[in-house]
This record gives structure tokens, sequence and C-alpha cells, in this order.
């Protein structure tokens, strides 16, 4: 059917003159209003009108009857007295119905002071709200610990994307190690228990290297303009010394079975979710049956595959359930869950040192805290997972770091996405790749 103009118009006054709102669409892009903010200002007011006079078998519905909704004449014609009256130019504008509000963005005059026009507006009966166009930003995982582009192995990993579903809340991971340097300003608050099974030297414990650097790639510190960021910021430690440093510059350290064995004692009796045990050494039964109990508790323990594939049963952490890790790019050892060890990077990891440094530090046992730190991620989004579910999840989506280097490393992006189902990381699918070149390989 077609309308002459004269009949359109008529249509449209009559719907005015019933009380019917028609909705607003916006003027202008909002990029734009970002962009140049300060030359505007958002203001509404009331959008009513009087109740219509019932009648027998009626109740007014007030916005419920409505099958749309726009601004009231009244809403518009006091919109545009304010523009005259304090030099203002309409932009865009929108009616709010839960409010019973109109609004709109409002561009100053040239020489307008912004805050004076809003003051003005602020005191103006007429006027429900008057405020600045204000921006705001999204909440990504960027960080702003200035060392954060320099973690080789944090970038590697994915672990920034990985962020935007866990950073390890609620996970408690037992670092059995040396001392660690507790006022680090890169750990504050996130080591909430210690115990030192070597000596009474609380100022030694707090000068060891060795457990500092692994603590600080599990949980550094996140956004606190410190460093650097942790794989597990959310996550919290305790700290259980069994090793002592053998030099004072150098990361060597020594541990024993009895140590060793008060270290893992505690770690039970302090429940957590995680054992990081970056160490080597012989086969030690004592120390298997605490490590056997731990995990008959739900404890999940990582520690660092022995240099040669055959020293593997000569291992105290070769018990079935322990995750073993190698070096990145190294063939490692069999592994204790029948399988290969996982592979993290350790080349040159950027990581914290006692007095509030930071240097680069290498070695298997750095693999093994990335991770432990991986870990506590997906633990953080299923804190029910088993030792061979996570195995599993690691394995299956490790991936060939062939822009640095060469050698494989477990994905935190990945994992954590195969583990919920959904979710993409930039730089790909790789879990799926990583499953078919496991598959090609043989490996279930």
């Amino acid at each position: 059917m077609r309308y002459r103009p004269w009949t359109l118009l008529l249509a449209v006054c009559l719907c005015a003159c019933a009380g019917t709102r028609l909705p607003v669409a916006a003027q202008v892009g909002a990029q734009r209003l970002s962009d140049e903010s300060e030359r505007y200002i958002v203001a509404g007011v009331d959008n009513e009108e009087a109740t219509p006079a019932g009648h027998a078998g009626s109740s007014p519905k007030g916005y419920d009857g409505l099958t749309m909704y726009g601004p009231t004449s009244h809403a518009a014609q006091l919109l545009k007295n304010l523009e005259r009256e304090y030099g203002l130019r309409e932009v865009t504008a929108w009616p709010i119905a839960p409010l019973h509000m109109h609004c709109a963005v409002l561009e100053l005059s040239a020489n307008a002071d912004r805050a004076s026009v809003i003051a003005s507006l602020t005191q103006d009966r007429r006027v429900r709200i008057a405020q600045p166009l204000q921006t705001f930003t999204t909440q990504t995982s960027v960080y702003d610990d200035p060392y954060v582009g320099l973690q080789r192995g944090f970038q590697q990993m994915d672990v920034p994307e990985a962020h935007a579903w866990s950073r390890g809340e609620g996970i408690r991971i037992a670092i059995i190690d040396t001392g660690v340097d507790t006022r680090h300003p890169d750990l504050r608050g996130a080591v909430v228990q210690t115990g030192n099974f070597v000596d009474s030297d609380a100022a030694q414990f707090r000068r060891d290297r060795h457990g500092t650097e692994l603590a600080g790639i599990i949980a550094a510190v996140a956004n606190n303009h410190e460093g650097i960021v942790g794989i597990a910021p959310g996550a919290r430690l305790a700290v259980f010394k069994a090793c002592w440093q053998l030099h004072e510059d150098a990361d060597a350290a020594r541990c024993n079975s009895f140590t060793l064995a008060r270290a893992l004692t505690a770690a039970l009796d302090a429940h957590v979710h995680i054992v990081n045990l970056s160490l080597s050494g012989p086969a030690d039964p004592l120390l298997r049956e605490l490590i056997r109990e731990g995990m008959r508790r739900g404890m999940l323990f990582i520690g660092a595959a022995p240099a040669e594939p055959s020293n593997r049963d000569d291992h105290f952490l070769a018990v079935d359930g322990v995750i073993e890790v190698a070096n990145g790019g190294t063939e490692g050892g069999s592994g204790a869950l029948l399988q290969a060890p996982l592979h993290a990077p350790g080349m040159e990891i950027l990581t914290l040192l006692p007095g509030g440094r930071y240097d680069f530090a290498s070695g298997t046992s750095l693999s093994t805290a990335h991770v432990t730190g991986t870990v506590a991620l997906l633990l953080g989004r299923n804190p029910n997972l088993t030792s061979a579910a996570v195995y599993r999840l690691l394995r299956d989506t490790t991936v060939h770091l062939d822009e640095s280097g060469g050698g494989d490393s477990i994905n935190a992006c990945a994992a954590i996405t195969s583990l919920m189902g959904h979710g993409e990381c930039a730089a790909g699918m790789r879990s799926a790749g990583a499953q078919s070149r496991h598959s090609a390989a043989g490996n279930p």
C-alpha cells in the first residue's frame, strides 16, 4: 500500500497525540565519541506522561502495555530547550525504559567549560542526571609488570591467553626445595606458609636462590608494577625448606632423606593440591611411601625427570602417578606414568632472585616449575582432576616450538581450552594438531 506524504504525516501526528513512543536510533558512531570524549556530556530527563483516566474493567499498565518505547513529546521538547539555553547540540539520544528516562549525548559549544556546564545542569530541576561522557576499557590479560615481555617460557606456553580462564585461584602449592625470599616484592602475599627443616636461620632462608627462582615462575604477583608474572599468580605457596644452598651465589643445593621426609609430611599436613619437587636423587623407600600417601589423598606431584632415561628406576620420583618433566628440547626419561616426561621451557628463563632482584636461569628445575604452574591453572577450573587426567591434557596439547629453537612444550592455553571444551588460542587450534601428532606417533 502506498501512502501520500500528507497521509503519513497525519498518522505520525495521531500516534503522538495517542501517546505512542517511537524508538530513537543513535546518530553517531561510538568510537568517535570515545576518541573526543572531552567534548561531550550526557544528560537525562524524565520520560513520563500523565496516566490516562481509567474506566470500568480497566487498569492502567503504564509501560507494560507499550510495544515500543520512545521519548514523549514533553521529554523531547525539554531536551531541545536545554540545548538552546546551555549552548549544546544533541548528537544522539535514547530512551531508557527501566529508568523512565530519556537521555542524550550533547556536544559542548567551542568555548564552553565542561565542568561548569555540568554543574549548572545538575542544579537545574528539570534535569535528572548530568555527567561527563566517560571512557571505559575491558579487563583483558594485559600486565603492568615491566619484565613480562622478557618471559620467554611464559609467552611460549601462551600463558597470557590461559589467564582469561584461570589464574590458579584457590590452589595451594608446596615447594619443597631451598628457602625463598618471602619479602621479594613480586611474592608479596603469595607465600602463605613456611617451614624450615634444615636449620633455624631465617635470614639464610630468604637468601636462598633456587627456591626463590621456582616461586617466581609459579606464582609471581601479576599487575603490581613489579618485575614478572607467575604462571599461576592466583595460587598460594607453602614453602618447605628441605635443601641447603651450597654456595652464596649459585643455585646448587643439597637435601637428604630426613629433611625431605619432614617437608613431605608438612605438605601432607597442609593439605596442598600440588607438590613441586624440582629435585633429583636415588630411589628412597620412605620418600616414595610419603608420595604414595599424598597421591592417595588426591595431591598431585610434579617432579624433574632424571637426566638419563636409564636412571629412571633408581630415581626417587619413579612412582606411578608422579608427573615427570624434562627441559624443552631434550628427550628426557621414560616417565613415571608409563609415558615420556612432559616438556616445558627451561633455558634462559627470567625469574626472581633474593634481595628483590631478577635474573635468567636454566635447568629442568625451571621446566618443572612451568608445569606446576600450568597444573594449578587446570585445577583452578576443575580441582577434582586426577594426575592421569592432567597428564593426558598436557601431553595431548603439547606443541613444537619451531620459531624458538625447536623442542616440545606444554601449552597452557591449549590445555585449558581442551579441558573446558571451548575457546580458542590466538596461535590456532593447537590442541587438535597436537593430538593428531601424538596419534600418528602411536601414543594413546
